[in-house]
């Protein structure tokens, strides 16, 4: 459903920004749309082509943001929407579209929709889920809720509403309610407050949880786990009408503009097939997709139980999503986000081999088919968070976590070191600029705290330095824009059955591009003939011009060849 061939986001790069911590302007502690403006410069001499902007909605703040409030105002703590005007400016200045997050799958329950759905009044009577309790049962007492699911933040997902005298559905926080997107009358508000930030100049949406909006009808009980609530994600991921709720999005808000727009639908729990379908260029109502595969494999029976992932397992699922889109479809090629730990702490190896790990990591991420998605402070190899104690955490769902888990009994040490892997405070540290108290986020007190690393790990440390983390990011990110083999050529696994090494070759009329990276603390020798008469054009440590086909590979060692043009 793209009006164009070649869609500018095919061979784009896009940055996403955790406003509450990129960059504070006014010395409250918390990042801020000025904050953001006021390095533009950063990005685009990184070489960025789209800015993607997480909330930034005015909020009551219960989910740092993913609770709004009012979809077509700025949250004072982060600024004014004159000062929105003025970063869309100054971003297209550079060259730069700004990307907003889409939060539809639920609003806050300060929105001014959900006041008036729960008092019966304006219409809104069903703009969100509600249900009556079960028979036989007291309503608003443990066991009434309509149906046994859990919420993906822990607990019940129905929170009673003593002056309604029903249950609503809520997802993830009890302040985050679900809409009703059965009712039409929700779908069109919600295209027109799409519509009228797409007037405003933006460049596109990334849709939070897009794939929750299509519930199965009569909402059936899920299976039980071990707290005694239901699994109620396969009744509410990748519902019925889902598809034809997003090509009505697609009709309503972008048909008939002249201007093409990025749209990435966050879908948990997508499958290849559903992938390809939804983003294929002629009939997808998406541009891509952020499917969960790769992200969940060092979940063991739910996010909080780790297992290690071998590079094998990487590769099997990256060439599963490579292989499915090939001919239809388009992939988002990510490892970290707001809701993601950092890759080099996660799967890399942030001490000896920090940044060789870190930029290992990058050159398979980006030189595969699909756009590739740099979360701040990924492009000078930020790590994860030495979380000491529960008072180090901010966000809902990990508190959460760690209250009902020792209250059940496990040992606090335990649960915080679960946290500690896999939380999502990790990507919401400060942003770190300098070596300056704060790491230049702010003049003020931090939100939440600055990793201590930042006295030598920092934008200002790496500027300049050719051999820097961020130096790698730059040639990375020009060689995508540069050679149009990385953008259009085809997909092909190399030593598919390595343990460690993960390689694939690009192919197209250009001539050839192969990436091999080394992606383990051992040494290893391959063989890789498809770099017989190819030139070295990027590596991550310091090798020889020499062309063999018998590569030795160091630890975390990466290699980009080229043959032909």
């Amino acid at each position: 459903m793209t009006t164009e061939s070649a869609p500018w986001w095919k061979s784009a790069v896009v940055y996403q920004v955790y406003p509450r911590s990129f960059a504070d302007s006014d010395g409250d502690g918390i990042g801020d749309l000025r904050g953001i403006r006021s390095h533009l410069d950063h990005l685009r001499d990184l070489g960025i082509d789209a800015l993607w902007i997480s909330p930034f909605y005015r909020s009551p703040q219960d989910d740092n943001g993913y609770d709004i409030s009012d979809y077509r105002d700025v949250d004072p703590m982060f600024g004014t929407l004159g000062d929105l005007d003025e970063l869309i400016a100054a971003a297209d200045e550079r060259g730069i579209r700004i990307v907003l997050d889409l939060v539809v799958n639920h609003t806050s329950d300060e929105h001014a929709w959900f006041e008036a759905s729960r008092a019966r009044r304006g219409g809104k009577d069903d703009w969100y889920i509600w249900r009556d309790a079960r028979d036989g049962h007291e309503p608003g007492t443990p066991g009434a809720e309509p149906n046994n699911w859990r919420s993906f933040f822990g607990g019940p997902a129905w929170e009673w509403d003593a002056g309604r005298g029903q249950y609503y559905l809520h997802l993830f926080s009890r302040k985050q309610p679900d809409l009703n997107w059965e009712n039409p009358d929700v779908r069109a508000a919600v295209h027109d407050m799409m519509s009228w930030w797409l007037d405003r100049g933006i460049g596109g949406f990334r849709m939070d949880v897009i794939n929750l909006i299509s519930k199965v009808p009569g909402l059936p009980d899920g299976e039980v786990g071990e707290d005694g609530l239901g699994n109620g994600a396969p009744f509410a991921m990748g519902g019925p009408r889902l598809e034809e709720f997003l090509v009505e999005m697609h009709d309503r808000v972008f048909a008939g503009r002249d201007e093409v727009y990025l749209t990435v639908g966050e879908m948990p729990g997508a499958t290849p097939e559903q992938g390809s379908r939804f983003t294929d260029l002629a009939s997808g109502p998406l541009s891509m997709v952020f499917q969960f595969e790769h992200v969940d494999l060092d979940h063991v029976g739910g996010k909080w139980r780790h297992q290690p992932v071998r590079a094998i397992d990487l590769k099997r699922s990256f060439g599963r999503w490579q292989e499915a889109l090939a001919e239809h479809g388009w992939n988002s090629l990510y490892f970290e986000n707001h809701d993601q730990p950092r890759v080099v702490s996660r799967w890399g190896d942030d001490g000896e081999h920090w940044r060789a790990s870190a930029t290992a990591f990058a050159t398979v991420l980006h030189l595969m088919r699909g756009t590739p998605y740099v979360y701040q402070g990924e492009e000078i190899g930020m790590t994860s968070y030495p979380f000491a104690s529960r008072a180090d955490l901010r966000d809902i769902e990990s508190l959460n976590h760690f209250d009902a888990a020792v209250a059940r009994g496990e040992d606090p040490n335990a649960v915080l070191a679960a946290i500690r892997h896999i939380g999502r405070d990790n990507a919401r540290t400060p942003m770190q600029w300098d070596a300056s108290p704060h790491a230049g986020f702010t003049e003020g007190e931090p939100w939440i705290p600055v990793n201590p690393n930042h006295t030598w790990l920092n934008v200002a440390a790496q500027a300049d330095d050719p051999g820097s983390v961020l130096a790698y990011y730059r040639r990375l990110i020009a060689l995508r824009h540069s050679d149009p083999v990385v953008v259009d050529g085809t997909f092909r696994m190399l030593l598919p059955e390595h343990p460690d090494v993960f390689a694939y070759a690009r192919e197209g009329d250009g001539g050839r591009v192969v990436v091999i990276a080394n992606l383990s603390g051992e040494r290893y020798e391959v063989d890789v003939p498809e770099v017989d008469g190819s030139g070295l054009v990027l590596a991550n440590v310091s090798v020889d011009g020499r062309t063999d086909r018998r590569l030795d590979l160091g630890p975390w060692e990466a290699r980009v060849y080229r043959a032909g043009r």
